[in-house]
């Protein structure tokens, strides 16, 4: 092996991605701007309610309630009614999210440190928007009652019975965990300009022109798999921003770690591009491939969405072989956490040894079939 040769052919394909507008566009901005896109696709997180009341209360007290459900503008009052009859006609319009009815002896029964209950009536045309705005009208009435506490008379620890509880993302906010978690399909894009750029090659002809010069086989797989993870982190750090800067997503963790197990994550992604295209002579195949493969099933079983389901041996086999499923779980713990490396060995690991396997399958299968 010829450390002169293998950076040579490094330089030559950083100086091809960076001298094609395509390709630089793939390798670098693409995950930036498909995060953009993809996280407003999937964005559940509902920015206003707008909100009707019926206070049959009419104290004091109750009217300080309200007033600390809306003081943060999630919760918009829009109506204020004096009977249950007017609550119909305003949710079949839709005219409002949430009927939130306040009964009789409320403000009696917080001051007496009884478990006082308020009703709320919740639009479920959308059953997403409906959960959330129960969790939200839950966290803040959690937020009234400590208030009221330390500032009025002495009462029961929960008087309006709020058992709701959030870690890492106090607000619940949807962007939060989606965002972080989008890094790892969105980063995909660099792995899939370095599947065109392996067919590319034979389909121009001059994979077999590079063969006839000294290059290895060897040489040729890890400088072209090199350059990818260079160029790559270009597109990590430019997603990060975007979904800091953009989106507002908290980074708790380091930069320098995530830029690391982001490379570890592109080795184990390429690396297996490499025993893909080997086997593969055109670049829509090769497409089709990583989208099949890589991207789509990620969506659904990698647990971006819904968590990674343990039901059976082959559900668990499925997530788990997937590198984004580990870089799932590393993004949102850099991100919300700020863990650093002790906490994440073993996934950085598994994709550590993911790549490390699927590079040896590359280029003992590349040495079949050029070398």
């Amino acid at each position: 092996m010829s450390l002169r040769r293998l950076f040579a052919v490094m330089r030559k394909e950083v100086l091809h991605i960076v001298r094609d507008p395509r390709n630089l566009f793939l390798v670098t901005v693409s995950p930036a701007f498909l995060l953009v896109l993809l996280s407003y696709v999937f964005s559940f997180e509902i920015k206003q309610f707008s909100l009707v009341v019926l206070d049959l209360d009419r104290t004091s007290l109750s009217r300080r309630y309200l007033a600390s459900l809306t003081s943060n503008q999630d919760l918009n009052l829009t109506h204020t009614v004096t009977g249950y009859d007017a609550i119909d006609p305003l949710l079949l319009e839709g005219t409002v999210d949430v009927a939130l009815v306040i009964p009789p002896g409320f403000a009696a029964e917080v001051r007496g440190g009884q478990a006082a209950q308020v009703q709320a009536i919740i639009d479920g045309t959308d059953p997403f928007a409906g959960s959330q705005a129960i969790n939200l009208l839950s966290s803040l009435s959690a937020a009234f009652v400590a208030g009221t506490a330390t500032t009025g008379p002495v009462m029961a620890s929960q008087p309006v019975e709020v058992l709701t509880q959030a870690w890492y993302n106090a607000g619940l906010l949807s962007l939060h965990g989606m965002v972080p978690g989008l890094l790892a399909i969105v980063l995909i894009m660099p792995t899939l300009a370095l599947a065109l750029a392996l067919t590319r090659e034979k389909e121009t002809g001059t994979l077999e022109g590079l063969m006839a010069t000294p290059v290895l086989g060897f040489e040729y797989v890890v400088g072209k798999v090199a350059a990818y993870i260079i160029t790559g982190q270009v597109s990590a750090l430019l997603a990060l921003l975007v979904a800091v800067l953009w989106f507002e997503v908290p980074f708790r963790g380091n930069l320098a770690l995530y830029l690391l197990l982001a490379a570890d994550y592109f080795l184990a992604c390429m690396a297996a591009v490499v025993v893909v295209a080997n086997y593969v002579k055109s670049q829509q195949t090769a497409m089709f491939i990583v989208l099949l493969v890589f991207i789509v099933p990620s969506f659904f079983l990698a647990g971006l969405i819904t968590p990674v389901s343990t039901g059976s041996p082959f559900s668990v086999l499925t997530s788990y072989v997937l590198p984004s499923t580990h870089f799932v779980e590393i993004s949102r713990v850099i991100f919300l956490k700020g863990l650093g490396l002790a906490q994440m060995v073993q996934p950085a690991l598994i994709l550590l040894g993911m790549g490390l396997v699927a590079l040896a399958l590359g280029l003992l299968s590349f040495k079949k079939r050029v070398g």
